[in-house]
């Protein structure tokens, strides 16, 4: 039994605790756009980068992509149930909180005109997520629809944010160095277009 346990590498720990982890977490995120997901899987990207067991970056991207389509689910059909609700939802308020005025009617208009493939680019958008959301939910677009649409824009984000990790991997020996540099990558991609709409916002 002792050198069965004295076989197992840190890198099997690593795996074992990291990706059930990874799921937790974006799933979490997606339900509560609190947590920085974009973060945590290039992060969990940087670190499958440097081990040496097969198939760890398709895993992290596997975990990625299917937490983030059960939490993007969980949370429509949850706002769907608020929308038929007469006294609404806490969970409906809360989609309504992180979606502006502005970027709603954009989410409107970008939903009219390209139906469910806006998802994909919501998902990409820091901050897009949620104003199409509520657009699809206002629109009453059934949850098997959304759903159908919402399966791409998962598998989108998350090669785009693996991809922000394995770069960060690739330029580092060091597997912390890497993720320090992917979480700077990311918070940059998701702060600018904020500062962006606040400085032409200052300008105009």
């Amino acid at each position: 039994m002792l050198a069965s346990v004295a076989q197992v590498t840190p890198e099997s720990t690593q795996q074992a605790v990291g990706y059930p982890t990874l799921f937790v977490l974006v799933a979490i995120g997606a339900l509560v756009p609190v947590v920085p997901t974009g973060a945590l899987v290039s992060s969990a990207a940087v670190v499958a980068f440097h081990q040496t067991a097969p198939f760890s970056l398709l895993i992290v991207f596997g975990v990625a992509a299917f937490a983030a389509f059960l939490g993007d689910v969980a949370l429509y059909w949850l706002g769907r149930r608020g929308m038929k609700s007469k006294n609404g939802s806490r969970w409906l308020e809360a989609i309504r909180d992180r979606a502006p005025e502005e970027r709603l009617a954009q989410a409107q208009a970008k939903l009219a005109d390209h139906g469910v493939m806006v998802l994909v680019l919501s998902r990409l958008v820091p901050a897009g997520r949620i104003p199409v959301m509520l657009a699809c939910l206002m629109a009453k677009m059934p949850l098997r629809r959304f759903a159908r649409g919402d399966v791409p824009a998962c598998l989108a984000w998350a090669v785009t944010y693996q991809l922000i990790g394995i770069l960060g991997g690739s330029l580092f020996k060091e597997p912390w160095e890497g993720v320090a540099v992917a979480v700077a990558l990311t918070v940059v991609i998701s702060v600018a277009p904020a500062l962006w709409r606040k400085v032409r916002h200052a300008l105009a």
